[in-house]
């Protein structure tokens, strides 16, 4: 084999390209998924200890700062397969970048936001820098991957001059970077998505997506045991223990319903309203699982007969309430399923309907109640499916 031609020295290459092209993700990419772990749990944390609209508006902001650093990135390696060893020492430097904006969390309000920003902005610079690669290694052959290294470069001087700036200008222009990456992909006439080769490999996008929401899922079992042990296992009455098995049944379920009915589904069209739905309702239904993780949290700090804490019941009931509705709006977007029959847009909004009655009753109640009431919402998303598919499929049975 030339060496040109081993994967660890072929550069990269426009997937429309590549014969040997596949939507399974390298290693590579999953490694940088899991990096993203200690950084959700962070976010979490943060969350957490600031539990006010503040806290959360500065969690949602840092969130959609590290989804769209980490769908960028992805979007690149879908559109450019990648696996050299060039490539592999520049998604080492994007992993570090990762590192110290997940580090610099606890202090975004103070000290710790120059080096944020700062992180965001080499990430941005890095980005930036994947696609001015694939240009020199003759990947391209229209102006995508030029207009793409041109915004991210541009962003990341936006993003580094936030890290100097006063509060709170440093944060407005920060904000104002975030929205201009979305009116760069979106903006009609000018939106990169008018390229007809600005179409990434969706079965590989789909499969990042649900890598992506195990992890981010999986964030709430992290607070949940974490919770437990520095309270003491040994220590805690049986009521709360039945409430910390309730937690983790419920995060299980939160990922079953996903996969069952969006998870590995590419979108139905081209259409840039689909593929734009496609993976923003993605960005709000992982970030509605953080907030759920971190109110069930809260399973381990009461008994069957003390009130839900107030604030963890807002995280928790708006959470499941928008996550079903993030679930129904990439449901609506994706090649049909056959679940699709019957987990419908109905069943979504039951679910949604309980999750907003467990908020006006959690501060009246017993948790036992609060928390009835909520996994009825959760759980009723997978009795009310299977149990129509049962008798569907039984009378079709039957039929033949």
């Amino acid at each position: 084999m030339p060496l040109q031609d081993h994967p660890l020295w072929r550069g990269p290459r426009h997937h429309m390209d590549a014969e040997d092209a596949h939507d399974h993700v390298h290693w590579i990419e999953l490694f940088y998924d899991l990096i993203h772990v200690v950084t959700i749990f962070m976010l979490g944390n943060y969350l957490s200890h600031h539990l006010s609209i503040d806290g959360f508006l500065v969690f949602a902001a840092l969130f959609t700062a590290m989804w769209f650093a980490w769908f960028d990135s992805s979007l690149f390696n879908s559109l450019y397969v990648s696996t050299d060893i060039t490539h592999r020492v520049i998604m080492t430097a994007q992993i570090c970048t990762v590192m110290i904006f997940a580090a610099a969390i606890p202090e975004v309000a103070g000290d710790g936001w120059t080096f944020l920003a700062l992180a965001f902005a080499a990430n941005r610079a890095i980005t930036a820098f994947m696609y001015w690669r694939a240009i020199r290694m003759g990947a391209e052959t229209t102006t995508l991957a030029s207009e793409m290294a041109r915004n991210f470069f541009a962003l990341s001087v936006v993003f580094a001059l936030s890290a100097f700036l006063p509060q709170p200008f440093g944060y407005i222009v920060f904000g104002a970077g975030i929205v201009a990456i979305q009116a760069l992909y979106l903006s009609p006439g000018i939106g990169v998505l008018r390229f007809e080769r600005f179409v990434p490999r969706h079965g590989h996008m789909a499969e990042r997506f649900a890598l992506l929401l195990l992890i981010v899922v999986g964030e709430g079992f992290f607070k949940l045991v974490v919770t437990l042990a520095e309270k003491g296992v040994t220590k805690v009455t049986p009521d709360v223990l039945v409430n910390f098995i309730l937690g983790g049944a419920a995060i299980f379920v939160m990922a079953w319903i996903y996969f069952d009915f969006a998870g590995n589904a590419k979108p139905k069209s081209r259409e840039i309203r689909v593929r734009a739905q496609w993976w923003l309702s993605h960005l709000v239904l992982m970030l509605a699982a953080v907030m759920v993780g971190v109110a069930l949290a809260a399973e381990v700090k009461v008994g069957f007969f003390e009130p839900y804490p107030t604030k963890y019941a807002w995280l928790g009931c708006i959470g499941l309430a928008a996550y079903l509705l993030s679930l129904l709006a990439i449901q609506n977007v994706i090649e049909e399923r056959t679940a699709h029959r019957f987990a419908t847009a109905q069943v979504r909004m039951i679910g949604v309907a309980l999750a907003l009655v467990t908020l006006v009753i959690v501060p009246h109640v017993p948790s036992i109640i609060g928390n009835l009431s909520w996994a009825a919402a959760l759980f009723s998303q997978i009795i009310i499916p299977v149990r129509r598919a049962y008798r569907a499929f039984s009378e079709e049975e039957k039929a033949t």
